[in-house]
């Protein structure tokens, strides 16, 4: 089996000059770093992206949540859309070229941003997690519900730590997405380095017993 994607999120609080700092020493682990703020306005995540750049981080791998034109005017890798952001279809045609992720939280949305062009999904939360506190957690069946009915890679999201990842594997998505895990470690690259293995571990190695 190939590696899965990491996908590292910020969670809108810390420090976006502190995130870039460790952003530049594990990118090379990381598949993509998302730029989820949204209490920051265009101005700020271009100086966010600056930032990330001037640490190395490369901006073929960097997201933005939401605002698709600081991501086109930056030349990023793509941006995330949510229900909040412009259509998949009307991003898909107005910028070209870059990589689409939709966050979705059931069949139906996953249906219809593959349709209208998403290149992955964000799906969960798969695991009980600190930042959705008294809320239901999706679970491995429901991710592996969500790899079947969808025709695009899923990734998935929601308390995945490095002991996880098998059974994320297993249930077929094509990766996990981080937001505490890695970057609010007290060894970040240490952190980052436990996943990169997990994500490579062969597929016998896989523990499919909840999917």
């Amino acid at each position: 089996m190939t590696a899965l994607e990491l996908h590292i999120i910020s969670d809108g609080r810390q420090d976006l000059e502190a995130y870039a700092k460790t952003a530049g020493k594990i990118h090379p682990y990381v598949t993509s770093f998302h730029l989820r703020e949204p209490a920051r306005n265009a101005s700020e995540l271009w100086q966010g992206v600056q930032a990330l750049l001037a640490e190395g981080v490369p901006a073929g791998k960097i997201m933005i949540n939401d605002r698709i034109d600081v991501a086109w005017a930056a030349r990023l890798q793509g941006a995330q859309l949510s229900f909040r952001s412009l259509g998949v279809r009307e991003a898909r045609m107005a910028f070209p070229g870059l990589r689409l992720g939709c966050s979705v939280h059931g069949i139906e949305e996953s249906v219809v941003a593959g349709q209208q062009g998403a290149d992955f999904l964000i799906y969960g939360h798969i695991f009980a997690t600190a930042s959705k506190l008294g809320q239901e957690p999706r679970g491995i069946g429901a991710l592996a519900h969500m790899v079947r009915s969808a025709d695009i890679p899923v990734i998935a999201i929601g308390g995945i730590n490095p002991e996880r990842v098998q059974q994320v594997r297993a249930a077929g998505a094509a990766g996990v997405a981080v937001l505490s895990g890695i970057m609010q470690a007290a060894d970040p690259m240490g952190a980052a380095l436990q996943y990169a293995e997990a994500l490579n571990r062969r597929g016998d190695e896989s523990d499919d017993e909840n999917v």
